[in-house]
């Protein structure tokens, strides 16, 4: 199977190219060439830049499927389209699970869940945009491409190479032992999906050929489990210790409001039936922590410095 993936080389599209090489498929990598220059070296790219529009790179060939993990707004994926109008077959757009209305859901709820009304115009993308602007790119795919349309939709995605630190924070944190401040309570729930999981689901639905929306996501836990696991990855001991949340740098990883807990149970029977793996947590976590000792754990984005936890945890009752 020929497949091409737009954005390949950081950390969902990354586990894609992955899988799909495993799967024996004939991959060829669309990036700007900016990050992983030094991986796949076997892999052919065609080089180009999404936010100038600027696809020239694909005016040839042709693919059994693509896998596009690059497209944030409508203006990504409508020149994408357009280049590769009519020399492609599948489409699979990997949107989120932000695409849902925030209100009135229940756990479990399914890909039959109502959206957010689309947005076409954002210019930066916020919390308050990166929904809607997905909900727009899904629109778009599904009126050019129909039942030739697959849409995945992960929950927050975890596991090594993660460039977003969420998960990646607690796992070093909890490595060190000792009093964790908790900006949140311990019951909140947490929902990840494993980066190598969302990569096997991927290229089982575009092997398939399955149409429709899939919720990529894994088990739910509670965000104190969840330390509770990477301690014992870590061989350390922990006390969790809940804070209030507004000395916290926002976003916190893994952190939510208790208005949008509701959002940490997204239903995945679909994307399991479809053949979608679900690797342990405590696996994520130990591999994880090996993926960032190895790579000589650099400071982090987000998450509490190590003065601010010292802060929190002093005025904590």
């Amino acid at each position: 199977m020929r497949i091409l993936v737009l954005g390949g080389t950081s950390f969902v599209g990354r586990g894609i190219v992955a899988a799909a090489l495993d799967s024996g498929a004939d991959v060829t990598l669309f990036t700007r060439g900016r990050t992983g220059t030094d991986l796949f070296p076997t892999v052919p790219r065609r080089v180009g830049d999404r936010d100038t529009g600027d696809y020239t790179a694909l005016r040839d060939g042709e693919w059994d499927a693509v896998a596009d993990v690059s497209g944030y707004l409508p203006r990504h994926v409508g020149p994408a389209m357009d280049a590769l109008d009519g020399r492609i077959g599948r489409y699979l757009f990997v949107s989120s699970h932000a695409v849902y209305v925030r209100d009135g859901v229940g756990p479990g709820a399914d890909e039959n869940t109502p959206r957010r009304p689309p947005v076409r115009d954002a210019d930066v993308l916020t919390e308050d945009t990166y929904g809607p602007a997905k909900v727009a790119c899904e629109d778009d795919v599904l009126a050019r491409y129909g039942d030739r349309a697959t849409i995945v939709r992960p929950v927050k995605v975890a596991g090594p190479h993660d460039n977003q630190d969420g998960l990646t924070y607690w796992v070093r944190r909890a490595a060190r032992g000792g009093r964790v401040a908790l900006p949140t309570r311990p019951e909140q729930p947490v929902q990840l999906v494993d980066v190598r999981d969302l990569g096997t689901l991927v290229v089982r639905l575009l092997a398939d050929g399955r149409a429709g929306a899939y919720n990529a996501a894994g088990p739910v836990t509670t965000i104190g489990d969840l330390i509770g696991v990477c301690a014992a990855a870590a061989g350390t001991r922990v006390e969790v210790v809940p804070v209030a949340p507004e000395p916290a740098p926002k976003p916190f990883p893994l952190v939510k409001a208790e208005a949008m807990w509701h959002s940490q149970h997204r239903g995945a029977s679909r994307a399991r039936a479809a053949g979608m793996p679900v690797t342990p947590l405590a696996e994520t976590v130990a591999d994880t922590l090996a993926w960032d000792r190895a790579r000589g754990t650099p400071p982090l984005r987000r998450g509490f410095t190590d003065d601010q936890e010292r802060q929190a945890l002093a005025t904590a009752s």
